[in-house]
């Protein structure tokens, strides 16, 4: 029996299309296209949302928190759910999906590369095999799914590692959860980490700072001033920083601002291995809290909602440190 799926649209490159001088922009024919797309007709009964019509780095984490709570609610009347998003933020709005549903259904993010009328548009098979994904058995209770290029990712390890490339989209140290295949969905392995932050808010009072060679501590002196409640900072390799942020760190955990370390590598874990000044290890012993593997846009989001559901630093620290993979 044909399962039924709502593909709820969000703009982005696979609603866009090239127009004379203006360049790729959005258009409004995505919805018009599916609902009379008869491939999708063998596959399941599919019913469309034309929910918004963004150019991805539009979203705000607001808004992504907003579509979680629709994916939530429309839920409930079908078997999975495809959102179509652009690439450029894509792999935020899916993690803090991620983060705050409470459904165990499929919930599937796609998007393209190529926008249409472009030579090989990759759009319209990402749609399908997304929603092929979503109908399947094994779907269930994986938590948020990226399908792209016939692979299938979690939410949590994707990234859109090239600018281009239908290819964009992989899960560097982990590789992809699954492929899909002209037959059928094959499933490589489990997904062995998940974690969910049920709450009804955000605060998306947090930052994001990424180190380079001679950073000080200007930026996290205005974040600080401005009312931020956490900093995230992407250090160099294991969690390292230049010694002249340590008076800025110090200083706004006496304000009571969380400082979590992430990295800025692709892979690996954050660790408190070195103890020179500004080294992870000294890191965590001014009280700063390291991230473990988690990318630092993620960390970002994972704070607002863990701030919006406790609204209590020293609560949120402690959940934010009993949520990290078991050592």
């Amino acid at each position: 029996m044909k399962k039924n799926i709502l593909i709820i649209l969000t703009g982005g490159t696979i609603s866009m299309k090239s127009v004379g001088n203006l360049g790729v922009v959005p258009t409004s024919e995505l919805a018009d296209f599916l609902k009379q797309f008869p491939q999708l007709e063998g596959v399941a009964n599919v019913e469309v949302l034309d929910y918004l019509n963004l150019p991805s780095p539009y979203m705000t984490p607001q808004m992504m928190f907003e579509l979680a709570k629709t994916i939530d609610n429309k839920i409930l009347s079908y078997d999975g759910v495809v959102v179509t998003h652009g690439t450029d933020t894509l792999e935020e709005s899916a993690f803090l999906a991620d983060l705050v549903l409470t459904t165990r259904k499929p919930v599937v993010f796609t998007a393209a590369m190529r926008s249409g009328g472009d030579l090989g548009l990759d759009g319209p098979r990402n749609i399908i095999g997304s929603v092929r994904v979503a109908s399947h058995h094994e779907s269930i209770d994986k938590g948020v799914l990226v399908v792209m290029n016939d692979e299938i990712h979690t939410a949590r390890d994707v990234t859109k590692s090239d600018t281009g490339k239908v290819d964009a989209f992989a899960s560097p140290g982990f590789g992809a959860l699954g492929i899909v295949d002209p037959d059928t969905i094959v499933y490589h392995r489990a997904t062995l980490y998940r974690e969910n932050v049920w709450t009804e808010t955000l605060d998306t009072r947090v930052d994001l700072i990424k180190a380079v060679a001679g950073l000080d501590g200007k930026y996290i002196d205005c974040s600080v001033a401005n009312g931020s409640r956490a900093i995230v900072i992407e250090a160099f390799g294991r969690g390292n920083l230049p010694k002249e942020l340590l008076p800025s760190i110090e200083n706004a955990i006496k304000e009571g601002v969380i400082i979590v370390i992430a990295s800025r590598s692709k892979t690996g874990r954050v660790l408190p291995e070195y103890g020179y000044d500004g080294g992870g290890k000294h890191l965590q012993d001014l009280g700063a809290i390291l991230a473990g593997d988690l990318q630092g846009v993620k960390v970002r989001l994972k704070l607002m909602a863990l701030l919006g559901k406790y609204d209590n630093i020293e609560l949120v620290k402690r959940f934010f440190l009993q949520s990290m993979p078991a050592e």
